[in-house]
Parts: C-alpha cells; sequence; structure tokens
C-alpha cells in the first residue's frame, strides 16, 4: 500500500477561514434550454418583494466578527434587475457583510447597460463574468439564448470602458451540432477580446430542462468521445496562448484566477441569500428552498437555509476537500487536510490511491502532495464519486 505522510506533525492554529457570500438574484425573461438552475419570470412587484426579503434574510444570518472576502451574484440574470435595484441590493450587502476583496457580478449579454454597470462599480464590484456560451449566431439559438453575438461585442466594450478589475467570458462546447472547427473558432474569437478569464463548460443534460426532454426524444445526442476531444484540445489551445488551467474548466491570467470559487473548492465559509442559495456556515450546509413563493414564507417565520441541511462534520468536509481540490490543477497536500479534518476516513482514501496511481490518473510527491494527470482530470466525475464512497466506508469502520 502506498504510504502518505499522516498529517500528525505538530499541530498549529489554523489562520480565520475566509467568508464568501453568494447571492441567487432568480429572475430571468427566459429559460435556455441547458440551464437547471432556480429562476422565474418577474411578475408585478416580485422584485420590490425579492429585495426587500434579502434584507430580512441578511438581517437573520450569524454574522460573526469576519467581514466577506468575496462575493459572487449569480442566476438568473442579476442584470435584469434595475439600477436602483443593484444599488440596493449592493447596499444590503455592504451593510451585513462589509466591503469584499473580490466581488463577482454575473450577467448576460442583453442587459448589460452602462448605467447598470455605473452602480455596480460605484458600489465595488470588481469581477464582472458574462454568460456568452457562444459566438456563433446558430448554436446560441439552438440553445435557447435570448442574445446574439452583436450583443456581445457591445456588452464587452462597455463593461472594459467601466473599467473592472477583472473580466471572465463563459463558453459551452460539445453542443448538438458543433464541428471541433466551430468551437475552436469560439476561442479563438474569446481571445481577440483579451478577457482575463475563462470558463469553458462542457454541455451538460440536465433533468427537468428543455434540452432534457430533446435528449429524451432522440433529438440530440451524447458523444463521450467528442466530449474528451474537446477538453484536451481546448486545455492544449488555451494554455498556448498564456491562460492558465487552474481548475478542470476554469483558465486565468496571472492574477485572475476567482478567488471566490477557491475558496468554495478549499473546503471554506459562505453565506447563501435567495431563493436556492446554499450555505456552509456556522457548523452547517443547508440551501434555501428553490421556491420563490416558499422562501418567502420561510423568511416571514424567521427561517432561513432549511433544505438540505446537514452538520459539517469532519468525514464530509475531508471527502469534499479531496474532490474538489482534485478539480484544480495544483491538487491537494493530504498532510495538511488530514491536520484540518482528522477522520477515520483517510484510511479509505489511502487504500483507494494506488488504484489512481498506477492507472495513471493521479500524481503524488513525497511530501503528500496529489493531483489529477491531464487524463485524470477527464474522469475528475467518476474519481471523486470513488473517493466519497471511499471515506464513507472507512468513517463507517472507524465508528463501530
Amino acid at each position: 500500500m502506498v504510504q502518505f505522510p499522516s498529517g500528525q506533525e505538530k499541530a498549529q492554529t489554523p489562520p480565520p477561514s475566509p467568508l464568501g457570500v453568494y447571492l441567487h438574484v432568480p429572475f430571468c425573461a427566459s429559460t435556455c434550454d441547458f440551464c437547471a438552475f432556480y429562476q422565474t419570470v418577474p411578475k408585478g412587484d416580485a422584485v420590490r418583494r425579492y429585495v426587500d426579503a434579502v434584507e430580512a434574510e441578511a438581517a437573520l444570518v450569524p454574522w460573526d466578527s469576519r467581514r466577506a472576502a468575496t462575493a459572487f451574484w449569480g442566476g438568473g440574470t442579476p442584470g435584469l434587475l434595475k439600477p436602483a435595484e443593484l444599488e440596493q441590493l449592493g447596499r444590503i450587502m455592504l451593510l451585513y457583510a462589509g466591503q469584499p476583496a473580490e466581488w463577482t457580478v454575473e450577467l448576460a449579454p442583453a442587459t448589460v447597460t452602462a448605467d447598470r454597470l455605473a452602480v455596480l462599480r460605484q458600489l465595488g464590484v470588481t469581477r464582472v463574468s458574462m454568460g456568452v456560451q457562444s459566438f456563433n449566431a446558430g448554436l446560441l439559438d439552438a440553445l435557447g439564448r435570448q442574445h446574439t453575438p452583436e450583443q456581445v461585442y457591445r456588452a464587452y466594450e462597455l463593461i472594459r470602458a467601466q473599467g473592472f478589475a477583472s473580466v471572465n467570458l463563459d463558453l459551452m462546447f460539445a453542443l448538438p451540432g458543433q464541428s471541433e472547427e466551430q468551437w475552436r473558432a469560439d476561442l479563438t474569437e474569446a481571445l481577440r477580446l483579451a478577457p482575463d478569464h475563462l470558463s469553458t463548460y462542457c454541455l451538460t443534460f440536465e433533468e427537468d430542462t428543455a434540452l432534457w426532454i430533446k435528449l429524451s426524444q432522440g433529438k440530440v445526442k451524447l458523444d463521450a468521445d467528442k466530449e474528451a476531444a474537446f477538453y484536451v484540445k481546448t486545455w492544449e489551445f488555451l494554455e498556448s496562448s498564456g491562460y492558465a488551467q487552474y481548475e478542470v474548466s476554469n483558465f486565468a491570467r496571472k492574477g485572475h484566477a476567482c478567488v471566490h470559487n477557491l475558496n468554495t473548492w478549499n473546503m471554506h465559509e459562505w453565506v447563501g441569500l435567495g431563493p436556492s442559495g446554499a450555505s456552509q456556515h456556522a457548523g452547517w450546509r443547508a440551501a434555501n428552498p428553490s421556491d420563490l413563493t416558499q422562501w418567502h414564507a420561510d423568511l416571514a417565520a424567521g427561517r432561513r437555509a432549511t433544505t438540505d441541511r446537514v452538520a459539517l462534520t469532519n468525514d464530509l468536509l475531508a471527502a469534499d476537500s479531496v474532490i474538489f481540490g482534485l478539480r484544480m490543477n495544483e491538487g491537494v497536500s493530504l498532510p495538511r487536510l488530514r491536520r484540518r479534518f482528522p477522520t477515520p476516513g483517510w484510511n479509505g482514501l489511502e487504500e483507494l490511491l494506488p488504484k489512481f496511481l498506477f492507472g495513471g490518473l493521479l500524481v503524488a510527491t513525497v511530501e503528500g502532495r496529489i493531483s489529477l494527470t491531464p487524463r485524470g482530470r477527464l474522469l475528475a466525475d467518476a474519481i471523486g464519486a470513488d473517493i466519497l464512497e471511499a471515506f464513507e466506508s472507512a468513517a463507517k469502520v472507524g465508528v463501530k
């Protein structure tokens, strides 16, 4: 059996865990075929009631002396809100969580306006992430996206003109009918714009989406070999273009990796606000209901984060630290994690590691740092499932 440092060296007092804030803005004008995130079309005074409820929810959070290190607003489409509504939301977050060093807001190209961007910039937003998906009009239409390539270019110009510290573009590959040449053209066009960060996601077929229905009807098909080829070519092309891969789907120029996501993958703490917003905070992992009406009802009763509520045990955090940590190119330090999360589950991982090492999916250093090989990154989800099972099995044995 491969031996790794036990992590039983002299304990050191860990630094305070960085705190993140995630705000889910659930409003969209329409639903894209691939999207499984909770969203709803705003009607009547829905947005006003939502903003008021975010303030009520923030007042229920057991904030401690830490201020938020990072914030991330996702959706839905945060840019669907009016400038005054965005400002009110921002003031609420600043009041309760403080000014984060990194503050990301997701925007859809069709919602980007100079007025909205000016408000975000004045609030202290440092990072804008724009959901481009493709520069090909036909592929955008097939995804049900409500923007055109021309709107992407106009939105990008407006974002850059405001001087945000970092700009990310989201792109998707392995789309129905998409050729490798079309994907290469999308990457080339993105690089021409020179964003600071690129997120490239393989199209996934989530249940209860229009795309899932098309799959069940045989209108679209899965092609694992094609997906793998897209992954590899993407990694090679972006690396040669000066974008360092730091996670399976994320690439950045030096100094522009998303700190909020890094803290999340490293199993630090975050507070989730808004319907479907998930939290890992104050000893619990839980989520708000993915239902605007139920979320309002919970807050009216003085409740929050009531869905999928589980205690943050060492077993849970250790397993997730390895699973998500291995998605990052730098991998994880097993001695450091063993000191941070002491649990019998580590025995199960040590028994499993030789399978990955000898199978060419994993590499290890003598200091106990493990990371996935390029082939291993292609199988990251399957490897993660095996690691979770190993931790759970060993933890059960350890408590007998």
